[in-house]
């Protein structure tokens, strides 16, 4: 049976994006870039942290989940903004609020400091991604769009390569200082790139009026009906936490004091684990592109390899063997990239005046799963390592709390898809690329006021 199809939210009015949009879509690239950064800079930091604020693995992972507690709790009230006033202020504001809790937390000596600095961190990261997102389908025809977003996802990932090899040799060279208000300095210089040169959207584009709070309530009300925007959501739940967990806390120290790797190699193993979703998403925006009604296999099976390496892994007494811990970061690299599937969900399903709405509600997915699972694997990780050194049986263990989540985002995604099919009755051919909203989502919008 064929996947569900797409409606999506905007004809193509040429086959070719304009030049313009490629310079907006690189100054957005740009700001995404030091976002990673700064959002990982604290996972390389991790053993750097745990002798300056003499944290335990507790402590240290509720440092990460407070920040993606605050990322994704700002999703949706960030996609609702972001509907209203459009990405440049957004992606601005964004940039120089991480700035500003990355100078905080270049001075901090105490955790109070340093839990403020991550909050901020974690506050203007919501406001990048989904507005960097909107560029895209504000500038770029539909059959572009795909890849194209693709492309955000993974030349955003340059930012883990900055954290795992600069921002690593400017800690164990000039200190944690001068790498934390380096990254700053990186950041306010974005932020003024963003206000000179983002636009709104293109030259003469009517823009909706502002909408009123009883329609901001239906748009988010609708988007949350829509089992489109539900299937985005378990599918960036599904793919993505296991990859976050391992870039954003627990991979670098699992790496070295699970299997004994020397922070080099640790290092290296990040920077082929970024590779890998550079080469892999565009062959996965490829995909989505040509075979749009076949999305969610593609999710199955991208999770499928993961829970695959990982349980192999796991399987064998530490230290593993370079090979499988390389085939380890391969597969898990790959949830990056089919997390990106869960936007063209929340875009092909939705119009445009609930764009920002629906691709809030479907990135925080991933990032909820994530601070879970970040959390879970620190407690595991206190129970079973004495004083503050973690063993290799306890990373062991600990990571097998990611069976639950895989378990729960798997039914979620079956169960959503088999709602999204009823929403469009009827035997579809894969070829077919682009159709309009189906009766169930015209009905919904007539019901909440919030039709296009």
């Amino acid at each position: 049976m064929p996947d569900d199809p797409p409606s999506p939210s905007k004809p193509p009015a040429t086959s070719r994006a304009p030049k313009l949009a490629w310079v907006l879509w690189s100054v957005g690239i740009l700001a995404y870039i030091v976002a990673i950064l700064h959002r990982t800079s604290f996972g390389v930091a991790g053993l750097d942290a745990s002798d300056r604020y003499g944290a335990s693995g507790g402590m240290l992972a509720s440092f990460t989940v407070l920040q993606l507690l605050v990322y994704a709790g700002l999703q949706v009230p960030v996609g609702l903004l972001l509907d209203r006033i459009g990405p440049r202020w957004m992606v601005a504001g964004g940039a120089l609020l991480m700035a500003a809790g990355q100078a905080l937390l270049a001075f901090s000596n105490d955790m109070a400091g340093a839990v403020a600095a991550r909050v901020m961190v974690g506050a203007g990261d919501a406001m990048t991604f989904i507005s960097v997102l909107s560029i895209v389908t504000m500038w770029f025809p539909a059959r572009q769009i795909p890849v194209v977003t693709q492309l955000t996802g993974l030349l955003g990932q340059l930012g883990q390569i900055l954290s795992a090899v600069p921002m690593v040799a400017l800690l164990h060279g000039p200190g944690w200082t001068t790498a934390f208000g380096s990254a700053a300095s990186l950041g306010v210089l974005v932020g003024v790139l963003a206000l000179a040169f983002l636009r709104n959207g293109p030259p003469g584009a009517a823009r909706p009026a502002p909408p009123s709070l009883r329609e901001v309530g239906g748009n988010l009300v609708a988007c949350w009906r829509h089992p489109g925007t539900r299937l985005g959501l378990w599918t960036h739940f599904v793919t993505q936490f296991s990859a976050n967990t391992f870039a954003l806390m627990w991979g670098f120290p699992y790496l070295v004091s699970g299997h004994g790797l020397s922070p080099g190699a640790a290092s290296t193993l990040l920077t082929v684990f970024v590779l890998t979703t550079m080469v892999s998403g565009p062959i996965i925006g490829q995909l989505v592109a040509r075979h749009p009604l076949r999305r969610s296999w593609l999710v199955l099976g991208i999770v499928g390899l993961m829970i695959t390496a990982w349980t192999v892994t796991l399987a064998v007494p530490p230290p593993a063997p370079t090979w499988l811990l390389v085939a380890l970061v391969l597969c898990v690299a790959l949830g990056g990239p089919g997390s990106m599937i869960g936007f063209d969900y929340a875009r092909t399903f939705n119009p445009p005046s609930r764009q920002g709405t629906a691709t809030g509600i479907v990135n925080a997915g991933g990032f909820v799963a994530a601070l879970v699972a970040i959390l879970l694997i620190g407690l595991v990780l206190d129970v079973m390592s004495p004083g503050r050194e973690f063993t290799p049986e306890a990373f062991r263990a600990a990571w097998t709390v990611q069976a639950l989540l895989w378990a729960v985002g798997l039914v979620g995604v079956l169960r959503t898809r088999k709602l999204a099919r009823r929403v469009y009755p009827g035997n579809l051919s894969s070829s077919v690329q682009h159709l309009g909203p189906p009766p169930a989502l015209r009905n919904s919008e007539r019901s909440t006021g919030t039709g296009s």
